[in-house]
């Protein structure tokens, strides 16, 4: 059951599968920042779903450099890895609707068959496995391939009509605006995955909920991703937050830093002789 906040919440809620950089620093900043603004608390969450490659070094490395930067937060924290039950719940219930479809599609058979791109420009998937009948998803269920749940974001839709979401910006205290989601450009997402019965999607609005967050600070990156999150929301009857979508800190060459392709860590730049007021200046935050 969700809480009822009685002043606003927010979290910050990182990945343990490396070092935190710039631009983790930040939305961390930013997001702790809107909280002093609204009179609010900032819960850290650990987003630990993918076991293999979230490790517990990182975990607690995490804590350190947000420490470091001056950072605090109430005990305890919140671990997804802890929580797969939860979430197989939440899946269980869209699956009683008649929303989630098996897929047995392979990343090389949805790129050959896909004619369009979705948001994040990987290949759209076309809807292949939504039209399997009855007696071959249980065949191949049965038989063990490989295989993902997808949404039916058609049919979620037509049960959802329009949908909208509020935003805020440059400050979490401006006035309010109104966005229209549109889900349809993600087409069917997958939601669950054999041997793992949730996805960032799914997880991130059960925890939302959970955890009472009445405001979610993003980069801009993850703005098209609220698509999926608004129509998510009302299909498990879950409230919506208020979303905040910041800029992102970019490399020399313009590109968005990531782990993924080694951007320097706080840890590294700590090494340096960085102190945290170096780190606020370096992302515009002033000293």
């Amino acid at each position: 059951m969700s809480q009822k906040p009685s002043s606003p919440v927010l979290r910050f809620a990182p990945s343990p599968n490396g070092r935190l950089h710039l631009g983790h620093a930040y939305s961390a900043l930013v997001t702790w920042n809107a909280a002093a603004l609204l009179g609010g608390t900032v819960l850290l969450r650990i987003e630990d779903i993918d076991a293999e490659r979230s490790k517990p070094e990182f975990t607690a490395a995490i804590s350190e450099d947000l420490h470091w930067l001056g950072l605090d937060w109430p005990e305890p924290v919140l671990q997804q890895s802890e929580r797969m039950e939860v979430y197989a719940q939440a899946g269980n219930r869209l699956r009683e609707q008649g929303l989630l479809y098996p897929c047995f599609c392979s990343r090389s058979d949805i790129a050959a068959a896909a004619d369009d791109t979705d948001p994040d420009g990987a290949p759209l998937y076309p809807g292949t496995c939504r039209h399997l009948d009855r007696g071959e998803q249980i065949e191949r269920l049965e038989r063990g391939d490989p295989v993902q749940f997808r949404l039916d974001t058609e049919q979620a839709m037509a049960r959802t009509g329009m949908l909208s979401f509020t935003v805020v910006g440059p400050l979490v205290t401006d006035r309010p605006q109104i966005r229209y989601a549109r889900p349809e450009r993600w087409g069917d997402v997958v939601l669950q995955r054999k041997g793992t019965p949730t996805s960032y999607h799914l997880s991130v609005v059960v925890d939302d909920a959970a955890q009472g967050i009445t405001h979610v600070t993003r980069g801009r990156d993850m703005e098209a991703a609220t698509d999926i999150h608004v129509l998510l929301q009302m299909l498990l009857g879950l409230p919506s937050p208020i979303y905040h979508f910041h800029r992102l800190i970019l490399d020399d060459a313009g590109k968005k830093l990531a782990k993924s392709r080694g951007s320097q860590s706080l840890a590294d730049l700590r090494a340096q002789g960085w102190t945290p007021d170096h780190v606020r200046r370096a992302v515009g935050l002033g000293g």
